[in-house]
């Protein structure tokens, strides 16, 4: 196996250390180590941070390959930055069944270039009506530990109970997609002042607070944990607080677009900022935020939604909704959180890696940068100023808000148990370097 010589990257942020890569672990750090290695990186100027984990991504295999693979989705996230991604549910068919998952993870074990962690469906068909395989999938190869209508919100409170109440009994955790579905019939965008102006139905934000008060309250009584998806409002901000505040074992995750954007882009009335839960207000991305800094708001996690050309090129009201971040995540992050002073580079890495992955429950991810632990590691160049471009994404799809702005950043390299799967900005085809 290739082995490493990293050196003078600012660990975290901090001063510069040399780092040695060999057996896929971190076998020494220190400065000016006189050590040989296959590759020597020169790291001047680059962050190393712990491999991002992404607690939110749809691949969209099988079933809707033409928008996404997990082959082409994996090579997006370890441009990203990311060693380990979790494949939300709402594919075709539908992973509902042990069998269903053990297919999506097989699929990233042959991809090679992040790992991927299935995340089961908590209903039948994401119908709503039945609980799912939950026990089967937790069982199976694939071993699921994170479930999710995500795309549709487990309304039925009893239902929402039942789950919460099964996967108790393997640590197991409920992601909700917060949406009151009676509330958000229509709805094409944030309720408000541009809605109005707009003449678009309105997605409320009490549509999504209404669901996250319940959940809260749910997980309480059972004693299970609650995941709150994409958090959009600060109204949800207050309740997540209040219900950590009370000790009960609720976690949450907040978007890169939704700390950046807002709805007033919906003017241009482009397909490209339709999204669910919509953009929200100035004031939602300041709560937002300041809800990630405190700690309120766990883990930022991409929501990355891929669709073809034909899903978003087309009037708004027919459009899908959905856009792709894996690529531009950690560039979003430096800009609305580091560049602002609300977190720092150690800061970034416990929402990004830490947190992410001790809620997923993976062993292996998101562990400390430090001698013997896993080499999955990311240098990131936060120096770097670049106008995107979506055309040299790895992702199958173009749905990028952020086409033509200038972002901060760019991942340099990133390493899964201590082998490239990118050097110098570009992918490196597996084997490459073995």
């Amino acid at each position: 196996m290739t082995s490493y010589l990293i050196r003078n990257a600012q660990l975290l942020g901090g001063p510069a250390q040399d780092i040695h890569i060999a057996d896929g672990v971190i076998r020494e750090i220190g400065t000016g180590l006189a050590i040989e290695a296959d590759v020597d990186i020169d790291a001047h100027g680059l962050i190393a941070l712990p491999g991002l984990v992404d607690l939110h991504t749809h691949l969209r295999e099988p079933g809707r390959e033409d928008a996404e693979t997990v082959l082409t989705g994996t090579q997006a996230a370890a441009k990203g930055g990311y060693t380990a991604v979790h494949a939300m549910a709402n594919t075709f068919p539908v992973a509902d069944t042990a069998g269903v998952v053990e297919q999506v993870w097989r699929l990233g074990q042959a991809s090679g270039y992040c790992d991927v962690q299935p995340v089961g469906a908590v209903t039948v068909g994401l119908e709503g009506k039945k609980l799912a395989e939950l026990g089967a999938m937790h069982d199976s190869a694939a071993g699921v530990r994170v479930f999710s209508d995500d795309g549709k919100c487990v309304d039925d409170a009893v239902i929402m109970r039942r789950a919460l109440e099964y996967v108790k009994a393997f640590d197991g955790v409920v992601a909700q997609h917060a949406q009151e579905p009676r509330l958000t019939e229509g709805a094409q965008m944030n309720e408000g002042q541009v809605s109005g102006e707009l003449g678009l139905g309105g997605w409320p934000a009490v549509a999504e607070e209404a669901i996250i008060a319940r959940d809260v309250l749910l997980a309480a009584h059972v004693g299970s944990r609650l995941h709150v998806c994409h958090v959009s409002t600060a109204g949800s901000v207050e309740l997540i607080r209040w219900a950590k505040a009370k000790g009960w074992d609720v976690t949450a995750e907040v978007t890169p677009h939704h700390l950046l954007l807002t709805d007033e882009l919906v003017r241009s009335y482009d397909p490209v900022y339709k999204v669910n839960p919509p953009l929200r207000t100035a004031e939602d991305v300041h709560a937002l935020r300041e809800a990630l800094a405190d700690g309120t708001i766990d883990a930022v996690a991409t929501d990355h939604a891929p669709h073809p050309a034909e899903d978003k090129d087309c009037e708004w009201a027919a459009a899908a909704m959905g856009m792709v971040g894996l690529e531009t995540a950690l560039s979003v992050v430096q800009q609305a959180m580091v560049e602002t002073g609300l977190l720092n580079w150690e800061g970034v890495a416990d929402r990004m890696s830490h947190r992410p992955a001790r809620i997923g429950r993976l062993s292996g991810h998101g562990r400390p940068v430090s001698v013997g632990e896993p080499a999955n590691l990311v240098l990131f160049d936060p120096a770097y100023r670049g106008t995107v471009n979506p055309d040299s994404f790895a992702t199958r799809s173009r749905n990028t808000p952020y086409r033509g702005l200038d972002l901060p950043g760019r991942v340099h390299a990133t390493f899964l148990r201590g082998a490239a799967t990118v050097l110098a900005g570009e992918l490196v085809e597996p084997g490459e370097l073995a």
